[in-house]
């Protein structure tokens, strides 16, 4: 019934959505994520912090043991051994508080002295939030510290805190073009910490118009616990990454970058792992479950802020990984080889099983040679 005018009649009346589509729209980075990214006050930052903290995660594994599988501890131990932080974020923000400027300006070339020795696989650095108060300060220590650091390295991000308009996402934009050097590109993640940036005065999702603002500059949104929670009014004892109010901003930022290639990342838990075994064990317990229910939920990478949660961190990943793959592989080939299985598998499916094999691999819960499929077809997937 139509002729090939009508085709292509469409094709020029959809042109423009399309290109839009493809813009907004370009879908999961094929990169590596990390599993977590750990915080430390800029003032605390030493040249040995890296293996420090795996040496005390260590530590407290042989003080105060987990009920982890000989294999897995063993796998755990490597990764603490190895690759204990694999993505660093050097805070300016409430972590290290209010300073002198010339202290602060002296930490903010001193840090990039240390990040240009490149210690971690990803890296970045936390800066004051643009709100008011704060805003002259924060572009300062940005200033000195990109001056002292030169050129970017690669895995480099900044942490933009307590986003709350599109309009301090613009601003960030502005910003980085002003400042980046002339090799690279400057990238941030937006730590959502206020209630304004998922629902906004005039009722719609600021949070949404902040990722396509960003002109791909953003790379990530970070779940804030304990800001987002008191800026609700939520009682002390009761602000967690698994209240339901958490769970609702959460679900907020998955909606809202599903598709862009904007990755998430689930808060922290303040309950530490110190003290005598039984302290230690219970903060572990509250930890691990966090860390399950989020990679369950589709956050992949959360805040560590202790060294001895990095026990948890990985070994729960491990675990989550390990019992999936199986499952996962199986489904993968035979949906490859077109077999008749229990599941009826579509390719968007497909896909996910690639993502989550590939992720496994990436943070060292899974080898290649345990999943009977070439790396080259998990990557075209």
């Amino acid at each position: 019934m139509l002729n090939p005018a009508a085709y292509a009649e469409l094709d020029r009346r959809l042109a423009a959505d399309d290109a839009q589509w493809r813009e907004r729209y370009p879908g999961e980075p094929a990169t590596r994520q990390p599993l977590h990214t750990v915080y430390v006050p800029a003032d605390r930052i030493r040249a040995d912090l890296v293996p420090r903290w795996g040496e005390q995660a260590l530590a407290a594994l042989a003080e105060h043991g987990l009920p982890y599988p000989e294999e897995l501890r063993e796998r755990v131990s490597r990764k603490l051994a190895t690759e204990p932080i694999e993505d660093l974020r050097i805070d300016f923000e409430d972590g290290y508080g209010v300073r002198e400027d010339e202290t602060e300006d002296a930490h903010a070339r001193a840090m990039a002295a240390f990040v240009a020795t490149r210690p971690t696989p990803f890296i970045g650095i936390r800066i004051k939030s643009l709100e008011a108060p704060t805003r002259a300060r924060a572009v300062r220590t940005l200033d000195r510290f990109l001056d002292a650091l030169g050129s970017i390295p690669p895995g480099f991000v900044i942490t933009l805190p307590k986003v709350g308009s599109v309009a301090q996402v613009e601003a960030m934009v502005s910003l980085c073009r002003r400042l980046e050097p002339m090799s690279g590109q400057l990238k941030f993640e937006l730590q959502i910490e206020l209630p304004q940036a998922v629902l906004g005065a005039d009722g719609t999702v600021p949070l949404a118009r902040m990722i396509h603002a960003s002109a791909g500059r953003c790379t990530g949104l970070h779940y804030g616990t304990y800001d987002y929670s008191a800026a609700l009014g939520i009682a002390p004892g009761h602000q967690a990454a698994d209240h339901p109010a958490a769970d609702h901003a959460k679900s907020v930022m998955q909606v809202a970058a599903a598709g862009t290639g904007v990755r998430l990342s689930d808060g922290s838990t303040n309950v530490l792992p110190v003290g005598d075994t039984a302290a230690v064990h219970a903060a572990w317990a509250v930890h691990a479950a966090l860390v399950r229910r989020g990679l369950a939920r589709g956050f992949y990478q959360g805040w560590d802020l202790h060294p001895a949660q990095l026990a948890t961190r990985f070994g729960t990943a491990y675990a989550f990984f390990r019992d999936g793959a199986p499952v996962a592989a199986r489904r993968l080939r035979d949906y490859l080889d077109r077999r008749d299985s229990g599941y009826l598998d579509e390719p968007a499916t497909a896909r996910m099983l690639a993502a989550f094999l590939r992720r496994g691999l990436h943070c060292g819960a899974l080898d290649p040679d345990e999943l009977d499929l070439e790396l080259s077809t998990l990557d075209a997937l």
